[in-house]
């Protein structure tokens, strides 16, 4: 392992709390079955169970309701209409177009209808299949293309430029145009969309919900219910998964379910079934993406006209967000000088599209690396030599698209490290050789890089707050804004904490992130969970010590800077005298110091002008870089992903064995994003996977055997938390490697003059069909040459 030890200007303070590998602080329970989940949790004495009424259509009017043999079913409390609503009927996270039921206009099958409460959670579930509703139904808008052509959007489009990318592409000595369509994502956390909602006094509710963004559902909640929001507490003290789809789509839930409570005056559990969850719920969003580019001989970029479209569903959700981080990462990691980019927000009607991993970077990302791969075979060179040659460098190609300029890039150093430690070169030779030789079975090799903006793009949710207590016994409890989904923030957290103050980790404990503790928090999203709340947890770590030092100072009478904190101990003067934590900590109170405080953090220099679409929207940047290799079966269209090389930078790691646990299963979930995991939608907009049987995720039998990640050895240059850098989205696009290796192997078939077309996931169908058309339009080249 690599010392950790600040050096050079990094002042800080050296102790094994951070930089060392630490168990997840719940692994134990995690794997005993002991972590306590919101449906763990023990239900409350006249606890009732919820379900959910939803249109099995997809477009359309209700034209009949009749909800009486619901109301008459076995067990059943009480029914929940639209017009039971006290407050607002609308929880459109940021723009409207959500309703929490609807009686009338239906957009998207799987639009909730009413909800039920019954004794039990199966009484409930019979309960709303007894429901006779009837509809008008209408001809759905499935096609993101259709929606793009007839200007169907959610949100008016954004675009973006730098140079002149029309005069720059009619010079080019060379042009190639493509399309792309990338496929969405069901989030399958193992723990499904859940809330608790146990009436308080006053009119408050306290709600145990399965969400990424407490400070929201709170907030929600109290619209909902037309209360204030100091009435409404949320804790959330861990989620089974969560990956984007708890950030904004949990908040109904836990609406309806505080409803209820509002008219039973009852506790109300609402879990949703796999099924329903599926249905309901919005997914990554599907993209249609373009380019026209121009270049020159050696494939060095002239200009690019990009285009972006996102698949929003049927309303806004988070979308404009997304379709603009789509938008800030269709560079990558490459360096346009003339470029445009637009980005729409395409309205169709299925379940609105929301956050996932990466959050709309993924799907940016795409059509670059496609372009890379196409470029290269126009001119006839390695892939890898082309995105070398085009990669983000010094003065004079280190602005982006939206004017930002990309300082402290290392990405030409650490893709040269991991072109060498994975034997890149050795292993194409020997590709070429295998794939002269071998009829059927065809092998790929890519090394694709990424470079990822950390930071919201709205900037105001680059803020967080902390609060800690010290007791009189030396242990610490600290309670933070961000929300725990197995990423291990909380055990970060604790590290953070522990090197603060100098002691032992073991004798902080977090707890459950509440709304009564930490207001107006951000969502734990967007890479930023440990950024944003490790650092208000340090600033608040910090003012206690300071306070401690204080207090020291003015009773042994020494200077205050000869107090520091080392090893579990206090020392003050010639460093001779020392008292424990523990003993400092009663010290500190039996002279009356306060020994609990607040900590926040905003991030500094971001900004962003959207109307001119120029600024600083990210703090840094986080790069990584991954060699994939496969093995195709050109008869069947099946493969296998063979080896994975990955190396990646996350500063100076806060806990590397959190941080290559990140990477590890970022990357899996990226490759099963590319390649099996498809969604399908019936010709009348149903949802058809939906369940484990249709809809396929990566098994532990898809980990290839050769799985090397490493971590490159470079601390952040900004003042981040120890100089740290985000892991949980970045490691998620190494897995586009997969898919350009995969793109690679077809290629062969072409003696890799052509690039061929496949959209993702690349399934064995599609796979099929690529291998099929390359070798027709080599079988069309070698006639024409004749």
């Amino acid at each position: 392992m690599r010392n950790l030890k600040a050096s050079g200007n990094t002042a800080i303070q050296t102790s094994s709390a951070t930089g060392v590998a630490r168990k997840h602080e719940s692994a134990t329970k995690h794997v005993s079955g002991e972590a306590i989940y919101v449906d763990d949790m023990l239900e409350p004495r006249g606890t009732l169970f919820g379900a959910v009424g939803y249109s099995p259509i997809a477009k359309g009017r209700i034209t009949s309701l009749d909800l009486s043999s619901v109301r008459q079913a076995e067990g059943v409390v009480d029914v929940l209409q639209l017009e039971d609503i006290p407050g607002h009927t609308d929880i459109g996270a940021v723009f409207g177009g959500d309703p929490i039921l609807t009686s009338d206009e239906i957009k998207y099958q799987g639009q909730p209808i009413f909800a039920v409460v019954a004794q039990s959670e199966l009484q409930a579930r019979r309960a709303v299949k007894q429901a006779k509703i009837e509809f008008a139904e209408q001809t759905p808008t499935l096609d993101v293309v259709e929606a793009l052509n007839t200007q169907q959007f959610v949100r008016p489009s954004h675009f973006m430029t730098h140079g002149d990318a029309k005069t720059a592409l009619d010079n080019a000595p060379k042009r190639l145009k493509a399309e792309q369509h990338v496929g969405g994502q069901e989030h399958f956390y193992l723990e499904g969309q859940v809330a608790l909602v146990v009436p308080a006094e006053d009119g408050g509710m306290l709600v145990y919900s399965s969400t990424q963004h407490p400070s929201e559902v709170q907030k929600l909640v109290a619209e909902v219910l037309d209360v204030s929001a100091n009435r409404i507490t949320v804790d959330m003290r861990r989620m089974g998964g969560g990956f984007g789809g708890k950030e904004s789509q949990a908040a109904a839930w836990a609406c309806m379910a505080a409803v209820l409570v509002s008219k039973t005056k009852r506790p109300v559990k609402l879990r949703l079934p796999r099924t329903d969850d599926m249905t309901m719920t919005g997914k990554r969003h599907p993209f249609y993406n373009t380019y026209d580019i121009g270049f020159d001989k050696d494939g060095l970029i002239q200009a690019a006209d990009i285009m972006v479209a996102g698949n929003c569903g049927h309303s806004a959700d988070l979308s404009d967000a997304i379709v603009d981080r789509a938008m800030f990462h269709a560079d990558n990691a490459y360096y346009l000088a003339n470029v445009s980019i637009a980005g729409h927000r395409c309205m169709t009607n299925t379940v609105s599209h929301t956050a996932f991993r990466g959050f709309g970077g993924p799907q940016g990302m795409m059509i670059i690396e496609r372009a890379m791969d196409d470029i290269a075979r126009a001119v006839g060179k390695d892939p890898l030599d082309v995105r070398k040659l085009n990669l983000y460098g010094g003065a004079g190609r280190d602005t982006t698209p939206y004017h930002q300029l990309v300082e402290h890039n290392v990405l030409n150093q650490l893709i040269e490290q991991l072109e060498h430690s994975s034997d890149y070169r050795a292993r194409r030779s020997d590709i070429n050789e295998w794939n002269k030789n071998s009829r059927i079975l065809k092998r790929g090799l890519a090394l694709t890089p990424v470079k990822f903006g950390i930071s919201f793009t709205l900037q105001h949710l680059n803020q967080a707050g902390a609060l800690i207590h010290i007791y009189t016994d030396g242990s610490i409890q600290v309670n933070h804004g961000g929300t725990e989904m197995g990423q291990g923030l909380h055990t970060k957290i604790i590290q953070i904490v522990a090197e603060a103050l100098a002691i032992d980790a073991n004798e902080i404990h977090i707890t459950a992130t509440r709304t009564d503790k930490v207001p107006n928090t951000s969502p734990t999203a967007a890479s930023s969970g440990t950024d944003l709340n490790g650092q208000a947890a340090k600033n608040a770590a910090l003012t206690l010590k300071h306070r401690m030092c204080e207090c020291v100072a003015e009773h042994k009478q020494c200077d205050l800077d000869t107090v520091h904190f080392a090893n579990g101990r206090v020392y003050w003067g010639d460093q001779s005298e020392s008292m424990s934590f523990t003993d400092a900590a009663l010290f500190a109170y039996e002279n009356r110091v306060s020994l609990s405080a607040t900590g926040y953090y905003k991030t500094p220099k971001i900004w962003y002008d959207r109307d001119n679409a120029k600024g600083r929207p990210f703090f840094y940047f986080a790069n990584g870089a991954a060699v994939s290799e496969v093995i195709v079966d050109t008869l069947t269209g099946e493969y296998r992903v063979i080896g994975v090389d990955i190396l990646h930078d996350v500063g100076r790691s806060l806990n590397p064995a959190v941080d290559l646990g990140q990477i590890e299963g970022g990357f899996i979930q990226g490759m099963g994003w590319l390649t099996t995991e498809e969604l399908k939608w019936n010709h009348q907009g149903a949802l058809i996977s939906n369940g484990p049987a249709t809809y396929k995720i990566p098994a532990i039998s898809d980990t290839p055997e050769r799985f090397n990640v490493a971590l490159f050895e470079r601390d952040n240059d900004e003042e981040t938390v120890y100089h740290s850098k985000a892991v949980g989205e970045p490691p998620f696009m190494l897995a586009i490697s997969v898919w350009s290796a995969l793109r690679d192997a077809i290629s062969s078939l072409s003696d890799y003059a052509i690039s061929p077309p496949l959209d993702t996931p690349a399934t064995p169908e599609r796979m099929l069909n690529a291998i099929e058309a390359t070798r027709q339009q080599a079988q069309e080249i070698k006639e024409s040459a004749l």
